[in-house]
């Protein structure tokens, strides 16, 4: 499956935010590849973040990963970047984005 994502950055947190997405501690590659994330990336615009999830299931990913705690330390550091809470699928700042059309699905037609 995959999910698509959009949040937003402070002002004047780009580049921090950026420089601290180089690596993510240790034990977020383990934890995502035992909750079946295979992939995400981040694409910035601005102070706009936009988040592509490969996963076998989003949901359920995340409600484990509200239990890991390299991820409560990960989201508590991340989190002083963002212009509210990264919690993805509610709030204003961080929301999943609805598919509106593919090329591929276009070809199928």
């Amino acid at each position: 499956m995959q999910i698509a994502l959009h949040s937003r950055i402070k002002p004047g947190h780009e580049e921090a935010y950026e420089r601290d997405h180089q690596a993510i501690p240790e034990g977020m590659v383990e934890e995502f590849a035992r909750l079946g994330v295979h992939d995400w990336k981040i694409w910035r615009s601005g102070r706009d973040l936009f988040h592509l999830v490969e996963c076998d299931d989003f949901e359920a990913a995340m409600r484990e990963l509200e239990h890991s705690e390299p991820n409560a330390r990960w989201q508590e550091f991340i989190n002083t970047h963002l212009d509210g809470f990264a919690s993805f699928g509610e709030g204003p700042t961080a929301t999943s984005v609805p598919l509106v059309w593919t090329l591929q699905d276009q070809r199928r037609s």
